[in-house]
């Protein structure tokens, strides 16, 4: 039963009705937030919808620097200490004000179990309150990238999750809190109605302590699955912005008159990974055994997938080819090791007849059709080319939801699956933290495959806590050698990012795929 109360679904009409010029925004894209609670889960749709709900206390601007949010000003007081202070005459949108006792509190919940952002605060030791606007944060050891990284803790009000017993984490499908359902901020916009995989509204909070840049009072988020209707739903004035644009559909959409098409860039990185740590596979037709152990079976794979005919052919031209887990405008990028190996059908026939599979095998590969660009159809396509090596790829694909439910933590329930990464703090020590370091207590929660190599691990240690520039980036470029030798993943590409909208919406397009409210403007 769903927990959000029906008089605040109601607010809206009450808001808008009491508003002489209410500015309505509705856009559409093809997947769902899986909750309202930004603990549950870091995927891009999700956050980008909550951020105008809560804040953190580090934000970005329009170029993706940091600016101030909840804190005004900070300094690091010495090498492992940085001191915060807090932005006063905060309320949060029920009212209260807004102290350090809700950093402290939302620290706990960042920390604690389930949290599913906990590898954007691993560096953090604790938070000490020095009085109700100034908090001071203790690192493990130097941390150059802390306020980068705490963009990634979204603040949340301890004294509505203790009234609404929600202050503890839960894992979605398996507990249910009231923060799932309903949410209650300091930012921008208010949750006013929301309808699971159907739509969810917003409303500006009027109390805001920033002026927004953008003229939006009313904003609606529909979920439309099928990239036909999604598309006519911009053809035919219903919507005035689609996110994840068909590439089919571009030339369609470019040349219609009143329509414009925002491309860009995007940060986040299309990636296939294998499951390296069971003994047996969960989806395969080999018994006793992982061929994924091998390196040769991993090699083959990555030598039999043509991702330049992916970029060509299925994403028509609207991807980049990549060989390392993190893309150009990420701090660490390095081209010199951004060269994808040739495709070799023989060598790859080869490797797996020496690795003892010289018929092949079958695998199934989980893959969403709602989340990235063309998704079902690169593991569609990934699977027809891995048939040239005698390898038989089934393709599972299905909704986001339950496509993350299966594949990522603490399930992990898959063998072969393809997934996409954008660096919340857009830096490579992110992609270490999150999918390279071996699984623990704080780390690699996003290491889906289970990929574990010691070297890695203690060069992400080194790079989380290296002040010194050049050596730092000597350790990010041994550490991403170190995966690209072991093939612990295939990285595929990063794909553009294309928006479509109406000629008078005004919107910023950052390459994280992120679309603030307070930037958009209607005219």
């Amino acid at each position: 039963m769903a927990l959000f109360p029906r008089a605040a679904v109601c607010l809206v009409g009450v808001l808008l009705s009491g508003t002489a010029h209410a500015v309505t925004f509705k856009w559409a894209n093809d997947g769902d937030m899986r909750a309202m609670d930004p603990y549950t889960f870091n995927e891009t749709v999700q956050n980008t919808f909550l951020e105008n709900i809560y804040e953190p206390l580090v934000r970005h601007n329009r170029k993706l620097e940091t600016e101030p949010a909840l804190a005004t000003s900070w300094e690091q007081v010495s090498p492992t200490m940085w001191r915060f202070h807090l932005r006063q005459g905060v309320k949060w949108q029920d009212g209260s004000p807004f102290t350090a006792a809700d950093v402290l509190f939302t620290f706990k919940r960042a920390t604690g179990k389930n949290s599913q952002l906990i590898t954007n605060v691993v560096s953090v030791k604790d938070i000490r309150k020095i009085d109700d606007f100034t908090v001071d944060i203790e690192t493990k050891g130097p941390d150059p990238i802390l306020p980068s990284e705490i963009y990634g803790m979204p603040i949340m009000s301890e004294a509505w999750c203790i009234k609404n017993n929600a202050t503890e984490n839960v894992i979605i499908g398996a507990g249910e809190n009231f923060a799932l359902r309903n949410a209650m901020g300091t930012g921008p916009y208010r949750l006013t109605g929301r309808e699971p995989d159907r739509r969810s509204t917003l409303d500006r909070n009027m109390d805001w302590w920033d002026k927004p840049e953008g003229n939006v009072d009313h904003v609606e988020y529909n979920v439309i699955g099928n990239a036909a209707t999604r598309v006519a739903a911009l053809l035919s004035g219903e919507m005035d912005l689609i996110y994840t644009v068909p590439t089919q559909d571009i030339p369609r959409i470019e040349n219609t008159p009143g329509l414009k098409l925002i491309q860009g860039p995007e940060l986040r990185t299309i990636f296939v990974g294998m499951d390296q740590v069971r003994d047996e596979l969960l989806y395969s037709s080999v018994k006793g055994k992982n061929p994924f152990k091998d390196i040769r079976v991993r090699q083959a794979f990555a030598l039999a997938i043509d991702e330049n005919a992916i970029a060509q052919r299925v994403m028509r031209g609207q991807a980049r080819p990549t060989w390392l887990m993190y893309g150009p405008g990420v701090h660490g990028f390095d081209p010199a090791l951004n060269v994808r190996p040739a495709v070799d059908i023989v060598k790859a026939k080869q490797l797996l007849a020496d690795a003892g599979y010289p018929n092949g095998f079958e695998v199934t590969l989980d893959c969403s059709n709602d989340r990235y660009v063309n998704d079902e159809a690169i593991c569609s396509a990934v699977g027809a080319m891995m048939a040239r090596v005698g390898i038989k790829v089934d393709v599972y694909s299905r909704t986001k939801v339950k496509y993350f439910t299966d594949v990522n933590y603490p399930n992990y329930k898959t063998s072969f699956y393809m997934l996409g990464w954008t660096p919340s703090t857009y830096d490579a020590q992110n992609v270490f933290g999150n999918l390279l370091h071996s699984r623990g207590p704080g780390i690699g929660l996003n290491n889906v495959g289970g990929y574990s190599n010691a070297t890695v691990d203690k060069l992400t240690d080194d790079i989380s806590t290296e002040l010194d520039p050049a050596k730092r980036q000597a350790e990010i470029n041994q550490a991403s050698k170190q995966v690209q030798d072991d093939f612990g993943y295939i990285p595929l590409h990063q794909q553009t990012i294309v928006w479509a909208s109406k000629l008078n919406i005004d919107v910023t397009q950052p390459p994280d795929n992120t679309i603030p409210m307070r930037w958009v403007k209607v005219n």
